[in-house]
């Protein structure tokens, strides 16, 4: 069995990863996405950044022939060169256990090992800013392995971060550490019995495995698939024998209570009866403001009427909060569309950006006008990086030629970039600061609200769940900057056009849950349905 830092590294992220890659078939997995591709890209980039500062040997071998790499490798460190790239360790650890370890540097340093008065020190080149566990954990197993080697411990195993000042491991923290997931990989290895699966997104979207898995987990309906549940939560589930949504919603809170709080327990058995009966299900309060459901049903009552009576015309000091009212709560007659309101206009915003490139390339605007009856959606796009601050600019002027008209975004970075860019750009206070008080984060309401039937609470589960589709359903946000960076390196104008696309998409899906979440928080009393 040959185990090697990068499935050790897979093995902390999630232990069926590192078991697929050794025992799973791969004719299951799925091509690497472009987005995938892009990091790999940075990655060299980052690596070659690296590389220029030094000076160094590489090992010759044929790739793939790990004896002869670690021959060749052993032979520069005897020779004592200053700097080896791409080395290659290999180490007996148990019987049938050979630990092959793949430095991206080995730099020597004084000290006293079998080749002499020098020792060689680890170096991984990472594309991540944070020196994250796993990291630190991958970098133990190669000062272990080096160790070996050279009969003599590594002061430290370095981490060379993207942006970021070198990072130090330290080796006594993360030892037993490693070790002892050394020995409980191993024993699954061994074991040959495939860990069960749990979906949980942030760490499985970049998984060749995610698509297998996601569709086994779909099949069991599995308890990892309900919004809530996090790995430390299904153990405690499955420690009291809870492992499906008809065990979960047969339980009382007070039987969850004492692992989870009240709130949380009351939250997962009302999420599961949801997704078990496909239907939205009113919140009793406003967990934010800690209200009363006595005061939530006096504010849904404001609302009500607010949408009925011709004579309510709610002012920019209802919005803002300033008429003396809680803002949120004026927000909610925002929703409710009294019809004197703005002259019936609304605005919705959705933004795309390239982190690398510190850019928001896009703004997307979709003008809804009820009297006239038309939507309107204009695509404000930098199609150079140096364009960003004109699009800012087309934005202001065209949100300001409705300057009552509510904001409608879905969750809360388009609230944070129109802050960052009004600074960036030294933009007076005069045309961004009362757009603050405009924003509606139609997230915040949404979960503040209902309870949906829906694996994720990000826009697309809860639109697709409402029946909007986008136009290419594999297009997301991620795929969107792939895009842009396609766009400046080829001025192929079909990669801004799939960006515009996708963004009006975000823009209308944002609009229809919207729509629904008026409807439904306004009969919500009738157990609404997506049907509304």
């Amino acid at each position: 069995m040959l185990l090697t830092a990068e499935l050790l590294l897979f093995y902390q992220r999630c232990a069926r990863r590192a078991f697929l890659d050794v025992y799973g078939d791969s004719r299951e997995k799925e091509p690497e996405s472009d987005f995938l591709l892009k990091l790999h890209q940075d990655s060299r980039s980052h690596r070659q950044s690296i590389l220029a500062s030094h000076t160094y040997h590489q090992p010759d071998y044929n790739r793939g022939n790990w004896r002869a790499g670690m021959h060749a490798t052993v032979e520069l460190m005897r020779q004592g060169v200053e700097c080896i790239y791409q080395g290659v360790l290999t180490s007996e650890w148990t019987p049938g256990v050979t630990l092959l370890s793949l430095p991206d540097l080995l730099v020597k340093e004084p000290g006293n090992s079998e080749f002499g008065d020098w020792i060689y020190v680890p170096q991984s080149i990472k594309l991540g800013k944070r020196s994250k566990l796993e990291y630190q954990i991958a970098g133990a197993f190669d000062a272990q392995v080096l160790a070996n080697v050279q009969g003599a411990w590594p002061p430290t195993a370095w981490l060379l971060l993207r942006k970021r000042p070198p990072y130090a491991v330290s080796l006594e923290q993360r030892m037993p550490q490693m070790h002892q997931m050394l020995s409980d990989c191993i024993s699954m290895l061994r074991d040959r019995a495939t860990p069960e699966v749990f979906i949980s997104r942030q760490r499985c979207n970049l998984c060749p495995w995610y698509g297998s898995c996601y569709r086994i987990a779909q099949q069991q309906h599995h308890l990892s698939l309900l919004p809530g549940i996090t790995p430390n939560r299904y153990e405690q589930l499955r420690a009291i024998g809870v492992t499906t949504l008809e065990a979960l919603i047969q339980l009382t809170p007070a039987r969850l209570t004492p692992l989870f709080g009240a709130e949380m327990a009351e939250q997962l058995i009302t999420q599961a009866r949801s997704t078990f009966d496909d239907r939205a299900i009113f919140r009793a309060s406003l967990e934010s403001q800690s209200k009363s459901s006595h005061v939530l049903e006096i504010d849904r009552s404001i609302a009500l009427r607010n949408s009925l009576d011709d004579r309510v015309e709610l002012t920019p000091a209802d919005l803002n909060g300033s008429s003396g009212r809680d803002p949120r709560l004026s927000q909610l007659t925002v929703l409710a569309r009294s019809p004197k309101f703005q002259d019936r206009i609304e605005i919705h915003f959705d933004l795309e950006a390239e982190p690398e490139l510190d850019i928001d390339f896009m703004f997307g605007v979709l003008i809804v006008d009820r009297d006239r009856q038309t939507e309107t959606f204009y695509p404000l796009v930098a199609e150079q990086p140096e364009e960003e601050s004109q699009i800012w600019e087309q934005f202001l002027d065209l949100v300001w030629q409705y300057p009552r008209a509510p904001i409608f975004h879905f969750c809360d970075y388009e609230v944070k970039t129109t802050s960052k860019l009004a600074k960036r750009y030294k933009t007076p206070r005069k045309l961004w600061q009362p757009l603050m008080s405009r924003f509606v984060d139609i997230h915040w309401w949404t979960t503040q609200t209902a309870i949906l039937p829906v694996e994720s609470y990000a826009l697309k589960p809860i639109a697709r769940w409402l029946g909007f589709q986008w136009r290419d359903a594999s297009a997301n946000g991620a795929q969107c900057i792939c895009w842009y960076n396609q766009w400046l390196e080829t001025g192929d104008r079909a990669y801004l056009d799939a960006i515009v696309q996708y963004n009006e998409d975000d823009c209308r899906a944002t609009y229809q849950v919207k729509e629904w979440l008026v409807k439904f928080w306004l009969t919500a009393d009738s157990g609404p349905t997506k049907e509304m």
